[in-house]
C-alpha cells in the first residue's frame, strides 16, 4: 500500500504551496506526458476488461484473475494517477480534505493488485502441477467468489488501516498537503500484509512453476525423440501453452516487484533517515506505473489480446454473435 509517513507534530510547517520553478514549456510538457500515461493506463486495461467480458473463449478461471488485475489497474488509472501526477507536478495538494481521504482509501487498490498477482501464481502452479484436478475443481464461479472475497478483505483492511491511524477522525489539514498518519505498529502490519505475505506467495509458487515448466521441457524433448501420435502432439502443444503462460507470469511478477521495491525500501529508510516528500512522490509514481505496463505485457506476448484490440477498435464486437468469434486460433 502506498504510504507517506509524517508525524503529527511536524504538520503545517509550510502553509503555502511552493512557487513553480520550471519554465512554462516544461510545465506543459509534464502535463502532456501525464495525460498520455493516464490515457494509456485507462485504455490498455479497458481493452483487457472488455475482451474478457465479451469473448466467451476467455471466460476461464485464469482470465477472471487477469480481469481482476485489469480492474484494479483501471481504477488506479482513473482515480489515483490523475491526483498523484497533479500533486507531483504542482508540489501541492489542491484537491481538499475529502479527496485526500478518498485518495488514500483507493490506494488499497495497490494491495488488491499484489494479492491478485499472488493468486495468478497459485493458479498457474495448480494448472501445471495437476491439470485434471484443476479442471474438475476450479471453475469460473469459484474463482469469481475468491476474487470478490479478496476485494472485500482488502477494502476492509484499508478502512481499518486508515481508521486505526486516525486518518478519518483527524481534524488537521494543512494547506497544500495530503497527510497519511502512520504509527509504528501499523507500519509493521502494513509491511507484512501488503508486501511480505503476497511477495512470499509469489516467489514460492513461481519457483514451483519454474521447476514444473523445466520438467515439461524435458518431457517435450523426449516426445520429439519418438514417433508422434495425435495424443502426444496435443500433450506437447498443451505443455508449450502452459510454459508460455508461466513465462508471461514471470515477466508480470518481475515488473511488479521492480515497481514495488523502491517504495518499501524508502518506507524502511524513513525511520532511519529523513526523506523528502519529493522522494516519496517519485516512488509512488513508479508503483502506479505498474498499472500502465501490465497491458503492454499482454499485448506483447498474447496474440489473442492483439486480436481483441483489433475487433474492439473496428467495432466488430457489436456484430451479432461476435462474442463467439474464435480468437485463440
Amino acid at each position: 500500500m502506498n504510504l507517506t509517513e509524517f508525524n503529527q507534530s511536524d504538520l503545517c510547517v509550510h502553509f503555502s504551496c511552493p512557487k513553480r520553478s520550471v519554465s512554462l514549456a516544461v510545465y506543459i510538457l509534464l502535463y502532456v506526458c501525464s495525460a498520455a500515461v493516464i490515457l494509456l493506463t485507462v485504455c490498455g486495461n479497458l481493452f483487457i476488461i472488455i475482451s474478457v467480458f465479451h469473448f466467451k473463449q476467455l471466460h476461464t478461471p485464469t482470465n477472471m484473475l487477469v480481469l481482476s488485475l485489469a480492474m484494479s489497474d483501471f481504477l488506479v488509472g482513473i482515480f489515483l494517477m490523475p491526483l498523484l501526477l497533479i500533486w507531483t507536478i504542482e508540489s501541492c495538494w489542491i484537491f481538499g480534505r475529502v479527496l485526500c481521504s478518498i485518495y488514500w482509501l483507493f490506494s488499497g487498490l495497490l494491495i488488491t493488485s499484489s494479492y491478485t498477482i499472488a493468486q495468478i501464481a497459485v493458479d498457474r502452479y495448480l494448472t501445471l502441477s495437476n491439470p485434471f484436478l484443476y479442471m474438475n475443481i476450479v471453475s469460473v464461479r469459484i474463482t469469481c467468489v475468491v476474487i470478490v472475497f479478496n476485494w472485500c478483505v482488502v477494502l476492509g483492511y484499508t478502512i481499518a488501516f486508515l481508521y486505526g491511524n486516525g486518518n478519518f477522525k483527524s481534524s488537521v489539514l494543512c494547506p497544500g498537503e495530503c497527510f497519511l498518519f502512520l504509527n509504528e505498529v501499523w507500519s509493521v502490519i502494513d509491511l507484512v500484509l501488503s508486501f511480505i505475505c503476497p511477495l512470499s506467495v509469489i516467489i514460492i509458487f513461481y519457483i514451483l512453476v519454474f521447476v514444473i515448466a523445466k520438467k515439461h521441457v524435458t518431457a517435450i524433448k523426449e516426445l520429439n525423440n519418438h514417433t508422434w501420435c495425435k495424443t502426444q502432439k496435443i500433450s506437447s502443444q498443451s505443455m508449450k501453452s502452459e510454459r508460455k503462460a508461466a513465462k508471461v507470469l514471470g515477466i508480470l511478477v518481475s515488473v511488479f516487484l521492480v515497481c514495488l521495491f523502491p517504495y518499501f525500501i524508502c518506507s524502511l529508510l524513513a525511520n532511519v533517515i529523513e526523506l523528502h516528500m519529493e522522494t516519496f512522490g517519485k516512488v509512488l509514481i513508479i508503483i502506479h506505473l505498474n498499472s500502465t505496463i501490465n497491458p503492454f505485457i499482454y499485448a506483447l506476448f498474447y496474440p489473442w489480446f492483439r486480436r481483441c484490440i483489433k475487433l474492439i477498435i473496428t467495432l466488430q464486437i457489436f456484430q451479432t454473435d461476435s462474442a463467439l468469434i474464435n480468437i485463440l486460433s
